[in-house]
């Protein structure tokens, strides 16, 4: 599967879900300053080995704004939420910081959060800043792929 974000003129940009090279939906992305929120999705179930949303919709799940709980895939949206603010924040945040932000938001959400220490942070942040270089180097029009594929976790 692949994702295929485009950067839009006004208040959007579009994702592409592609299978067997063709687009199988596509979603508007309402900006937010920093990269696209499905793209923090990628860094953080790609590098973590998590399934969230983006796995979800490689499993062939409709890609939509309400998807049905799963335990994983919630504690991966808390996580995504967490990164969001940090990007919000200029990237600030110290790992223990969001350590600590995403187990209060996972108790508040009532949700299971993963197991994750600050080498897991830091890991993510890498890919983010990565993508948001890529992402931020794009002009209105142009996209950015990112291919997606069930990863074995990480041990």
């Amino acid at each position: 599967m692949q994702l295929i974000f485009t950067k839009g003129s006004g208040k959007h940009d579009t994702m592409d879900v592609i299978r067997d090279g063709a687009v199988v939906e596509s979603m508007a992305c309402p900006k937010q300053g920093i990269i696209p929120h499905d793209m923090v999705h990628y860094a953080v179930e790609h590098t973590l080995h998590k399934r969230g949303f983006v796995g979800r919709v490689l499993d062939g799940e409709a890609a939509s704004f309400q998807m049905q709980a799963d335990a994983e895939s919630d504690g991966v949206e808390r996580l995504v939420e967490v990164f969001q603010a940090d990007g919000w924040s200029g990237w600030s945040s110290s790992p223990t910081d969001m350590l600590d932000l995403y187990r209060v938001t996972c108790r508040a959400r009532q949700c299971a959060p993963l197991a994750l220490d600050a080498d897991d942070v830091d890991a993510v942040r890498q890919r983010i800043l990565a993508l948001t270089q890529q992402w931020q180097s794009l002009a209105v029009g142009q996209s950015l792929a990112l291919a997606f594929e069930h990863s074995q976790p990480a041990s």
